[in-house]
């Protein structure tokens, strides 16, 4: 990348931003909302360093990022392996499909009744939703990944003699990996969703009941801290999965 294209890079997203602060302060000071109900830049600024100093806000990013990488975690380490062995068998592809498509879109937040009947308000709950909504989408993006794998690479796997693990490890998981790795991105992305909504719904700590607490305490200054804390990691989140596009092995298999 040129220095002209990474000077772009950092200063354009910068005077966006710029010019969104500076329209929502003019706004703010317009009087065209209550104070309460539309909160001004400094007083959210303000808001940030009440959390900090209290310390809620470290500890409910906590509790909501162990929720996130259990569940999430949980899905990946089960939901892979399960496509695997439903892409490399056709029976089973056929045989399976339809649950996992009926599952995977149906709404992880419809499941909350019985969370709460299941496992109680806590960790566990949200943990449960998260999982759901992670392990259907890796099953199917896996096992339409692993279907897709021209044959030509197992003949020549199999004309270099590799074993089966040889084979899997060497061959199926570097081809399929980057459709994976978009799956994880997305659903990544939609377990952040998920925890603060089961939070909002169903928990007693966490950025999702900060977001219900602060609201009911009509701290709307705080509820923006709240909102700003979930886009920014929700980012970062996205940001750390991209990495894995650099591994090596990886890379061959966007070069396919």
């Amino acid at each position: 990348m040129s220095r002209t294209k990474s000077y772009r890079a950092v200063a354009l997203p910068l005077l966006v931003i710029a010019a969104f602060l500076i329209l929502w302060e003019s706004v703010a000071r317009a009087g065209l909302f209550h104070q309460s109900a539309f909160p001004s830049p400094l007083a959210v600024l303000k808001g940030f360093g009440e959390e900090i100093r209290s310390g809620r806000l470290f500890n409910d990013l906590i509790t909501s990022l162990f929720r996130v990488m259990c569940g999430f975690g949980l899905a990946v380490i089960l939901g892979i392996p399960a496509g695997l062995w439903m892409g490399q068998k056709e029976v089973l592809r056929t045989a399976f499909l339809p649950l996992v498509n009926f599952f995977r879109n149906l709404s992880p937040l419809a499941w909350i009744p019985f969370a709460i009947l299941w496992f109680g308000v806590g960790d566990a709950s949200p943990i449960f939703l998260i999982f759901l909504s992670a392990f259907f989408p890796v099953v199917l993006a896996t096992m339409a990944a692993v279907a897709s794998v021209p044959t030509v690479y197992a003949r020549v796997a199999q004309d270099f003699g590799m074993s089966d693990t040889e084979k899997l490890t060497r061959v199926i998981l570097p081809a399929i990996m980057p459709q994976v790795i978009t799956t994880l991105r997305i659903t990544a992305g939609v377990c952040w969703l998920v925890v603060v909504a089961a939070e909002m719904i169903a928990g007693r700590d966490g950025l999702g009941f900060a977001v219900m607490d602060s609201r009911n305490g009509l701290r709307t200054d705080i509820l923006v801290v709240e909102m700003i804390v979930i886009g920014a990691v929700g980012v970062a989140i996205d940001r750390v999965l991209v990495r894995l596009t650099k591994i090596p092995s990886v890379r061959w298999g966007y070069s396919q």
